[in-house]
C-alpha cells in the first residue's frame, strides 16, 4: 500500500511551463525578440571576457571583477533562453522535472555570485575613490583571486544543500507553471509534500546572499557619495563619479527588479506583471551589463581598439 502511494506521488515526470502562452499571436514576434538578445548577450560578454583576457592595460581589480561578471551573465542566458526559445519556436512547453529542478538550481548558483560579485565591485570602487592610498596594498590580484574562489565555494556550498533539499520534493500534480521558468514559488506550490525545511532553507539562503552582500554595496556607495560631495573641483567630482557610475546603474538594475518580483503577491493579476519583471533580472540584465560598461568607459574603447583585430581573428575561428 505505501509503495502504491510512493508511486502516486512520484507520478509527475514532467511540468508544463506556460511562459507567454496565453498570447499566440505574438510567439513569433518574442522568438526573433530574444533570440536577438541572446546572441547579443553572448557576443557582448564574450568580447568583454576576450578584452580583459587580452589586453594587459585592462589587468586589473576592477575588469578582473568585470570579466567575472561577464561569464555569470553569459551563465544566466545559458540557463534561460534556449529552452525559452525552443519552447517559442516548437510550442512544446514542457520540461522534466530533473531539468526544472537544475534550472532552478543553477539560478540560485548564479544570483548568490551575483550579489557577492556586485559587493565585492562596490567595495572595489569604494577603495578606489575613498582610500586610495591603500587601494594597491589591499586590492592586489591574490586577494580578488582568493575572494572570487571564496565566493563561489560558498555559493556551491549551500546550492549543494539546497539540492539535497529540493530532491526531498514530491509532486503529484497539477504539473503546470504559470511562469517561463523555474522559479521558486510555484515549485513550492507544487509539491504535494512537506515544504516547511525547503521554505527554511530558502528563506536562510535568501538572507545570506541578499541582506549582507546589499547592505555592504549600500554602505560602500553611501560613503562613495559623501566623498564626491566633499570634492571641491567640479571636474574632480564628475571624473570620481564616472568611475562608478556605471557599476551603480547595474546594480539598481539587478537589486530593484529583483525585490520587485519577489514582493509583489502571487496573484491572478499580478503574475503576469511578475514575469514581465522577471524578465528583467534574469534576460535584460546580461544584455544591459556590457552596454553599460563599454558606452561609457574609456578604458574598454581603448582596449577595443588596440585588439579589435585579434577579436575579430578569435571570433571567426570560434564560429
Amino acid at each position: 500500500m505505501l509503495g502504491i502511494e510512493k508511486e502516486n506521488q512520484s507520478s509527475i515526470r514532467e511540468f508544463i511551463l506556460l511562459g507567454f502562452g496565453n498570447l499566440p499571436e505574438v510567439q513569433p514576434f518574442l522568438f526573433w525578440f530574444f533570440l536577438v538578445i541572446y546572441l547579443m548577450t553572448i557576443f557582448g560578454n564574450l568580447l568583454i571576457f576576450l578584452l580583459v583576457v587580452a589586453d594587459r592595460h585592462l589587468h586589473t581589480p576592477m575588469y578582473f571583477f568585470l570579466s567575472n561578471l561577464s561569464c555569470l551573465d553569459t551563465c544566466y542566458s545559458f540557463n534561460f533562453l534556449p529552452k525559452m526559445l525552443t519552447n517559442l519556436l516548437t510550442g512544446e512547453r514542457t520540461i522534466s522535472v530533473t531539468g526544472c529542478l537544475a534550472q532552478y538550481h543553477f539560478f540560485c548558483i548564479c544570483a548568490s555570485i551575483e550579489t557577492y560579485l556586485l559587493a565585492a565591485m562596490s567595495y572595489d570602487r569604494y577603495l578606489a575613490i575613498c582610500r586610495p592610498l591603500q587601494y594597491a596594498s589591499i586590492m592586489n590580484s591574490r586577494f580578488c583571486f582568493r575572494l572570487m574562489v571564496a565566493i563561489g565555494i560558498n555559493s556551491l556550498i549551500f546550492n549543494v544543500i539546497l539540492v539535497t533539499v529540493v530532491a526531498q520534493l514530491t509532486f503529484c500534480g497539477p504539473n503546470v507553471i504559470d511562469h517561463y521558468f523555474c522559479d521558486l514559488y510555484p515549485l513550492m506550490k507544487l509539491s504535494c509534500s512537506d515544504t516547511s525545511l525547503f521554505e527554511r532553507f530558502t528563506f536562510c539562503m535568501t538572507i545570506v546572499f541578499t541582506i549582507p552582500p546589499f547592505l555592504l554595496t549600500l554602505t560602500s556607495y553611501i560613503c562613495i557619495i559623501v566623498t564626491i560631495l566633499n570634492i571641491k573641483s567640479t571636474t574632480g567630482r564628475h571624473k570620481a563619479f564616472s568611475t562608478c557610475s556605471s557599476h551603480l546603474m547595474v546594480v539598481c538594475l539587478f537589486y530593484g527588479t529583483l525585490f520587485i518580483a519577489y514582493a509583489l503577491p502571487d496573484t491572478p493579476t499580478l503574475r503576469y506583471l511578475n514575469k514581465i519583471i522577471s524578465i528583467f533580472y534574469t534576460v535584460m540584465t546580461p544584455l544591459v551589463n556590457p552596454l553599460i560598461y563599454t558606452l561609457r568607459n574609456k578604458e574598454v574603447h581603448k582596449a577595443l581598439r588596440r585588439n579589435l583585430g585579434k577579436v575579430i581573428i578569435f571570433l571567426s575561428f570560434v564560429t
